[in-house]
């Protein structure tokens, strides 16, 4: 068995208007500690894109970047087991406490899921009722069953600009 995995705290604007859940970090963005911080994963550039901006190179921008749109991050899955990378590998998942973070903070209007893992396991263990969840298709790199050109990801992604 692989060592447990642990998500990241979560990213939260003073004021949020969008949760966006993904799954568990993949493998690089757990060494680098950063949300999204495979480059490969389009997750940055389609954020920045929703907003016609040029992307920032540093991560403690980015998060400023996100945290001025009233964006908040983080993943469903708060703790795992995981050979590699891949969500299909995830065993033994034990979710973040999504209903605390949103009695926190009841501006949250959206929970926006990225892909269907993150999708699936916040209907296995949630049930809101301050937010429309919905499921966007996954920034990962890595080709799935239903992967989608990155402008076919892009235009889905609009959906958030209408809570913010």
């Amino acid at each position: 068995m692989t060592e447990q995995l642990f998500s990241f705290e979560p990213v939260l604007p003073e004021t949020p208007k969008a949760l966006i859940l993904g799954s568990m970090p993949g493998g690089v963005s757990l060494k680098k500690k950063e949300y999204y911080g495979n480059p490969r994963n389009h997750f940055w550039q389609i954020i920045y894109g929703l907003f016609n901006k040029e992307m920032d190179r540093q991560y403690e921008d980015k998060i400023a970047f996100i945290k001025n749109h009233h964006i908040a991050l983080w993943d469903i899955i708060g703790r795992c087991y995981r050979e590699g990378s891949l969500d299909k590998n995830i065993v033994d998942e034990q979710p973040n406490d999504i209903n605390g973070l949103l009695n926190e903070h009841p501006s949250i209007r959206l929970i926006a899921c990225n892909g269907s893992k993150s999708y699936d396991t916040f209907r296995r263990y949630f049930k809101p009722n301050q937010a429309n969840v919905i499921k966007l298709p996954s920034t990962s790199p890595i080709p799935g069953r239903y992967t989608k050109s990155f402008n076919e990801k892009f235009e889905e992604w609009k959906q958030i600009l209408d809570y913010l």
